[in-house]
């Protein structure tokens, strides 16, 4: 009854339906897909067995830390260490026990989860923390011809996003931040910043000594051609760890590490005078004479205060205390037959003392701050503090989005942004944007192919597929897969290969490049299906026709226009006054009933591939003094005037 009561809420700010009852039966048929079951995707899976989707499938990966328990409200402390996938299911099951949901802790990148059962889906949700991973959901539903809703948060902002092959942007039409990554010399010999000792004392001296290999993707080569003598010269260093990583456990592997680290490799850096013409150059420490003065502390008392920021002394306490911890873990591995490796847990006390310890050493080497405990974890575990209450805002705009789909109202979809600290409004919304005609992901032609892979030669695809079905006759193109090209009209060699000898398998992609200068088509992109079913004489075969092919041509590019002077626009003297290709005006959540907002400043993230922004809008502004503004804003929907106080 309870569970009634709610969906009737819920539904009551749906988008207008021609009968409310019709969208319940049509939530209730729908089979949908959620991948991830963190932080938001607990609060979207309560939403979705709430409003009585029929079928829900949960996948993730990963199993339940403690630092998640503070806003993962499906997951208690006796959870811990379990699958995320199974734990939200058996919780969420209660909600509504007339919901299916199915739930595989798995990666979605396993090719258990091919096209083939992404077409399977009504609608899929992504509720991921990661950019590779969201790349590929996008990928596959693009593929699958299945709507995508995208949803993220960092801290107290949060955004909601549609994806429909061919109707609106993907996840990709945009570029996106990559992750951090620091020069390999910067964080081995002359950091600068806390963030680089803390990055040298997780991705390499704790795998130096109790992992397995250095942690490659903290750190950028880029430059280490310029570099290649000093290169070298850290690779000594490494074996030189490796060596001390022999005496594990023994009563002298504490002075042995720190006289390596924070001494002789000091001295050695110290001797390039180029490197500190402009710097200060580090300080090598004594481990004698810290030790002697860190004896009369309390290692207790200190290994407790995570908040402080530990004197020099005190770090050594720590950094001796953590590895008499990790040795032990390390021997009673190697007793019990086991690998011996130790990796970085953020959750991990000893990994992270030694981390936080090591790190601050070196910071006090040479010059830097040193941090707590506290911000070393937020830094070495790259974590953006998760806010509760954004993640349920964000999961209830997903399933209001989710309705406007079911019903293939498409345009009137958003894209939704939550921005609690901007001065205007907590909530903003925008149209969904057009495909980006030069996105790699989308803005191609996109089929698929059932292949006899124990058969299938590279000619095969060349001329049963691509001349033909595809219609690329005589002209000239070239075929490539992730690894490279794999044909070319110069490059031939690969035709009589088997697609298996090539690396081509189930779910691969190949991209057709069409090589003509006049009027080429856009690049068409093919999903390689196994066939399950005999294929008569060719062991290739589209899942279309040859006339129901239409492979659109690419644009031409327009000149660039030459510059106009132009007269500037007049200003109503704030500083903060909204420009005509921002956010200004309507929010529209529920399809039902718009909200009005100052244009004086925008929430919405920026289209720079549009020139005019997703929604233009005309602003005007009275020419009053800037501390009584009145702004007119004019859109379809009539002026509407907003006292700026």
């Amino acid at each position: 009854m309870a569970s009634e009561v709610i969906v009737e809420a819920i539904l009551a700010k749906a988008p207008p339906a021609d009968d409310p009852a019709t969208l319940l039966t049509t939530s209730k048929q729908a089979r949908v897909l959620m991948v991830g079951a963190g932080g938001i995707g607990c609060e979207l899976l309560k939403n979705l067995v709430l409003t009585g989707f029929g079928e829900v499938h949960v996948v993730d990966l990963d199993t339940i830390d403690l630092s998640n328990l503070n806003r993962q409200f499906l997951f208690r402390h006796e959870h811990i260490k379990k699958s995320k996938a199974l734990v939200a299911k058996e919780a969420a099951q209660k909600f509504n026990p007339a919901v299916k949901i199915v739930a595989h802790h798995a990666n979605i990148k396993d090719a258990q989860f091919n096209i083939e059962w992404f077409s399977g889906f009504t609608l899929v949700f992504n509720a991921l923390d990661n950019l590779e991973a969201r790349r590929h959901v996008n990928k596959m539903c693009l593929a699958a011809d299945v709507p995508l809703i995208e949803s993220g948060t960092t801290g107290f902002n949060g955004q909601v996003q549609v994806i429909k092959k061919g109707v609106t942007a993907c996840y990709d039409c945009s570029t996106k931040e990559t992750p951090k990554s620091f020069p390999v010399c910067t964080i081995r010999s002359t950091p600068s910043q806390p963030i680089h000792c803390i990055v040298w004392g997780k991705s390499y001296l704790l795998n130096e000594i109790f992992g397995a290999s250095e942690d490659e993707s903290a750190f950028d080569h880029t430059v280490d051609g310029d570099n290649a003598q000093e290169i070298e010269e850290l690779k000594r260093e490494s074996a030189a760890l490796r060596k001390i990583r022999n005496s594990v456990g023994t009563e002298e592997f504490p002075q042995m590490l720190f006289d390596k680290v924070f001494k002789a490799d000091i001295e050695r850096l110290r001797s390039m005078e180029d490197m500190w013409k402009t710097r200060k150059p580090p300080e090598p420490l004594n481990y004698g004479e810290l030790l002697e003065t860190a004896k009369s502390l309390d290692k207790e008392k200190v290994l407790k205060d995570a908040q402080k920021v530990w004197s020099l002394e005190e770090n050594l306490v720590v950094f001796n205390d953590s590895l008499e911890r990790l040795s032990k873990r390390v021997l009673e591995s190697k007793t019990a037959g086991e690998d011996a490796i130790i990796t970085f847990d953020k959750d991990d006390e000893d990994t992270l003392d030694f981390v936080a310890a090591s790190a601050n050493i070196r910071s006090a080497v040479f010059g830097i701050d040193r941090k707590s405990k506290f911000d070393i974890k937020q830094m070495a575990g790259n974590i953006i503090p998760a806010i509760a209450t954004t993640n349920a805002i964000v999961a209830g705009l997903c399933v209001l989005e989710a309705f406007k789909v079911l019903k293939g109202q498409y345009d009137q979809a958003k894209e939704v942004f939550l921005t609690p600290f901007a001065n205007v409004r907590m909530l903003a919304s925008d149209k969904s944007r057009e495909p980006n005609p030069d996105c790699p992901v989308c803005g191609v032609y996109q089929t698929r192919a059932y292949v006899n892979l124990e058969k299938a030669t590279l000619n095969d695809l060349v001329e049963h597929l691509i001349k033909t079905t595809l219609g690329y006759g005589e002209k000239d193109f070239a075929i490539s897969n992730e690894v490279g090209i794999l044909y070319d009209p110069d490059e031939t060699d690969n035709l009589e290969k088997k697609l298996t000898d090539l690396g081509i398998k189930s779910d691969s992609f190949l991209t057709i490049t069409d090589e003509d200068d006049d009027e080429p088509f856009v690049n068409v992109v093919i999903a390689i299906q196994e066939a399950k079913e005999p294929l008569g004489d060719k062991p290739v075969k589209s899942i279309l026709d040859p006339e129901d092919v239409k492979i659109p041509r690419k644009l031409k590019k327009q000149p660039e226009p030459e510059p106009v002077a132009t007269t500037p626009a007049p200003t109503n003297g704030n500083s903060n006054g909204a420009s005509s290709g921002q956010n200004g005006g309507v929010i529209d959540l529920d399809g039902d009933e718009p909200m009005t907002t100052p244009a004086k400043a925008s929430l919405k993230r920026g289209h720079p591939e549009d020139a005019e922004g997703p929604s233009v809008k005309k602003v005007k502004a009275n020419d009053k003094a800037a501390d009584d503004d009145i702004v007119f804003i004019e859109d379809s929907a009539g002026a509407i005037v907003i006292d700026d106080d």
